[in-house]
């Protein structure tokens, strides 16, 4: 059945990303409704050959709206979607603002799509990272519960939006160019260097991203007990994360059992062809819906081979963000 959908933060990234991903999924939208901050008034979009004017997002927005589909930031999210929810919208939310909520579910469809029935107008898009490590680990987790995962990401600068991705090709432009680079959406150079993931540290000495995946995780899997641990790097990458996985599961696994798993596991992709050392790269994910796995083997430090290794890489504006996002509101129709 067509739905009435607004998108907020429609001129972002990932708002940029929904149209596009609504339009190849030929989802059915009814009218359309655009919605960006005040500063992004005069400015068009278009969806499906017809060109929308932007609107400003205020809390009278939502009037007649079935789906919103929110990108505009966890601020404005805590300010707006209960407004959309009170008019009757149904919010899919791709910030941190409500992700760890007890009242708001936190789905990737493919691990628990069961969760949004429970939705009271709120229904949370998990953290990029979360999302990508996650879609190929269920599977195995499901076969054999994972007891501990230690997880280092390799994160594109498509996760700080599109500032973050002018920023590296300015900087790269005005390195080659022999000129200081210009930092303004992140503190240090990010053009041919990597640092730590710029979230706040807190007092465990963990930052904000890292601490999004062990507690994101815990809830999308219903198991609080399992123990994560994470490390988050920025690299200088467009779109698509990375991601070291290493699994230690209840009882022991091989690696040709782990690709038995994955192999129809849906959204995932398998890229493990060791005699010639490929393996999944950015490259391969850019644009694609799937999650990319490889370089699966044994880890020999745990005994009764009770540990894998696993590299994951997944488009952070796609799977991470827009189209896990529309996968929930598909399963709303």
């Amino acid at each position: 059945m067509a739905k009435t959908v607004a998108v907020a933060g429609v001129t972002g990234a990932v708002g940029q990303e929904f149209l596009k991903i609504l339009e190849q999924r030929d989802f059915p939208a009814k009218s359309m409704k655009m919605l960006a901050s005040a500063r992004s008034l005069g400015k068009k979009v278009t969806f499906k050959d017809t060109e929308y004017p932007v609107e400003e997002l205020t809390e009278n927005s939502f009037d007649g709206i079935e789906i919103a589909l929110f990108s505009a930031g966890g601020s404005r999210s805590k300010q707006f979607a209960p407004a959309a929810v009170k008019a009757g919208a149904v919010v899919v939310d791709n910030s941190s603002a409500f992700r760890m909520d007890p009242d708001v579910p936190l789905v990737i469809p493919e691990i628990n799509p069961e969760a949004i029935k429970e939705h009271k107008g709120i229904i949370a898009n998990p953290n990029c990272s979360t999302i990508i490590a996650n879609v190929p680990v269920w599977p195995l987790h499901k076969a054999n519960p994972v007891k501990r995962m230690i997880v280092s990401t390799y994160q594109a600068v498509s996760g700080a939006g599109q500032a973050g991705m002018t920023e590296l090709a300015e900087q790269t432009k005005e390195i080659l160019a022999d000129k200081e680079p210009t930092c303004n959406k992140f503190k240090y150079q990010i053009a041919f260097n990597i640092f730590s993931h710029d979230s706040d540290i807190g007092p465990n000495g963990y930052n904000t991203e890292e601490m999004k995946m062990v507690h994101e995780t815990r809830k999308i899997f219903s198991c609080p007990e399992i123990a994560i641990t994470c490390t988050c790097i920025r690299i200088p990458v467009m779109r698509c994360h990375c991601e070291s996985i290493n699994l230690e599961f209840k009882d022991s696994i091989t690696p040709d059992e782990v690709r038995k798993l994955l192999e129809h596991a849906p959204g995932v992709s398998l890229i493990d062809d060791t005699e010639n050392n490929r393996f999944p790269m950015p490259i391969d994910g850019t644009d694609r819906d799937d999650v990319y796995v490889g370089r699966i083997r044994q880890d020999e430090s745990v005994p009764d081979n009770k540990a894998i290794n696993l590299w994951v890489c997944g488009d952070q504006i796609r799977k991470g963000a827009a189209l896990n996002a529309v996968q929930i509101a598909e399963k709303l129709l």
